[in-house]
């Protein structure tokens, strides 16, 4: 325990430091980094294979970036990235998800992203203050959430809401929901990115985080490359404690949990906490997977995640 409060202390020191306030963004101290790293997000941004559009939704909390795919009468699915991945992270799923749902992608305000904080920290209520406003704008209800690694903390966060708008919940690795960072030594190759960001850095990140690194697309390493370099992301990571489990138990709507068999935040032991805590969810270890198992195994884990929300 000591030593995932001592990664998670470190990242937090290093994303709290050397912010400046620029035109209300609180994770870019200059402009000329921002705007290289939203070029790099753009051309990230082509790796969609799918129709899709961009939108600001204002909120108590700033402007929320949504990306926003399939058919309008679609099912809604919302779909909540990790740590500095962003929504382009899910280039390898949004145009199987958006056959037919209806998929909005949002991006953390207090993140590298597009969204833009007018505050410098959110603790848990205002995350769910924040994203049950993007849900109203919408005029979304029987949500189903998909997320990974931290987003998956988050939506199992606005799950556990005794009033809440979510039908089915999907958590891919999720990070600090049902266990600590599994393997420290090779989790900290983030926190060396962070610290002393380099081509080689980057690298070592993705050997670690992915099994298939070589299937990250070149475009997407070089937004979160600049995403590490220029961004002082908060994501608050002493915040996220762990859920106790009366609170988990309460948890009623259907949920899924994938892991990878090669993950270094999560091993596949956490399964077994998961259906002891949720008795009613679904589980899957990805064979040949790391924490990228959205990317590292993009057409099994599109599958599996499609029949779970097709389920009646």
């Amino acid at each position: 325990m000591r030593k995932v409060l001592v990664l998670f202390f470190a990242v937090g020191l290093l994303t709290s430091c050397a912010v400046t306030k620029d035109s209300n963004d609180f994770v870019f101290p200059t402009k000329t980094g921002k705007l290289l790293y939203l070029r790099s997000y753009n051309n990230a941004l082509r790796l969609f294979k799918v129709k899709f559009i961009e939108e600001d939704v204002r909120t108590s909390y700033g402007l929320a970036h949504v990306i926003v795919s399939g058919p309008r009468n679609g099912k809604p699915v919302v779909l909540l990235h990790g740590t500095d991945a962003s929504s382009t992270m899910w280039f390898p799923n949004i145009q199987a998800l958006s056959q037919k749902y209806r998929v909005y992608a949002i991006d953390y305000p207090l993140e590298t992203g597009k969204s833009l904080s007018s505050v410098k920290e959110m603790d848990p209520k205002d995350m769910v203050i924040f994203y049950n406003e993007i849900f109203t704008y919408y005029g979304l209800k029987d949500i189903d959430l998909v997320a990974a690694s931290r987003g998956g903390w988050v939506a199992t966060l606005l799950a556990l809401e005794p009033v809440n708008r979510i039908g089915k919940l999907v958590l891919l690795s999720p990070a600090q929901t049902f266990g600590g960072v599994d393997k420290i030594s090779k989790a900290f190759s983030a926190v060396k990115l962070k610290m002393f960001p380099s081509p080689k850095r980057l690298n070592r990140f993705f050997e670690q985080f992915s099994y298939y690194p070589e299937k990250i697309d070149r475009k997407y390493k070089e937004q979160f490359y600049l995403a590490n370099k220029f961004g002082r992301s908060k994501p608050d990571l002493m915040k996220m404690v762990r859920f106790p489990k009366t609170e988990m138990q309460t948890l009623k709507m259907p949920v899924l949990v994938l892991v990878g068999d090669h993950d270094v935040i999560n091993d596949v032991d956490i399964l077994v906490r998961a259906t002891e805590l949720i008795p009613h969810a679904e589980t899957a270890v990805i064979k040949d997977a790391g924490h990228f198992l959205s990317i590292d195994q993009a057409p099994l884990v599109n599958k599996k995640i499609i029949e779970f929300l097709d389920k009646r």
